[in-house]
């Protein structure tokens, strides 16, 4: 049975941390661990990537893709969510279905750059208009063959261009 004056930690559970840098007697003293000179023995330098002046490996891969400087964010939204909201009665389908009566419905949250309707089915409200930035081919297709229409002026600047 072990007395209270005999508790002890486990052996190596308390280390005292290296004073680097402290003397030619505490075995770390003068360049501190660091090596000689140059880069590396200075502090705040990080040199990822660099391969001891050959080429590195992400500057040999080759480059690939296109990132737009300032790309659009859009909202993108099932044509069978906003089903759900005509039929809930959030969503007026009688009015004109923009960015705000959808933020005002609270379908979405902020308006962003616009609107992309997205999907293919689950849609059935007749004669709803809708007046967004984009819409996929089957959104459109749902939408129409329901007896709506999307009214994109976005697509007609374009056009004209």
């Amino acid at each position: 049975m072990t007395r209270l004056n005999e508790l002890r930690d486990n052996p190596g559970a308390n280390k005292k941390r290296v004073r680097v840098g402290r003397g030619i007697g505490s075995g770390v003293g003068k360049t501190g661990g660091r090596g000689g000179k140059g880069q590396t023995a200075r502090s705040g330098v990080a040199i990822n990537g660099f391969e001891g002046g050959q080429m590195p490996l992400h500057m040999r891969m080759p480059k690939r893709g296109f990132n737009a400087l300032n790309p659009k964010k859009w909202n993108q939204l099932r044509i069978d969510r906003v089903q759900n909201y005509i039929d809930s009665g959030k969503l007026d389908a009688k009015g004109v279905i923009d960015a705000k009566a959808l933020v005002a419905a609270g379908v979405i949250r902020r308006e962003l750059d616009g609107v992309r309707l997205i999907g293919s089915s689950g849609f059935t409200a007749k004669k709803v208009t809708f007046k967004v930035d984009h819409a996929t081919k089957g959104a459109l297709a749902a939408i129409e063959a329901a007896g709506g229409k999307v009214d994109m002026p976005q697509a007609e600047v374009k056009a004209d261009a």
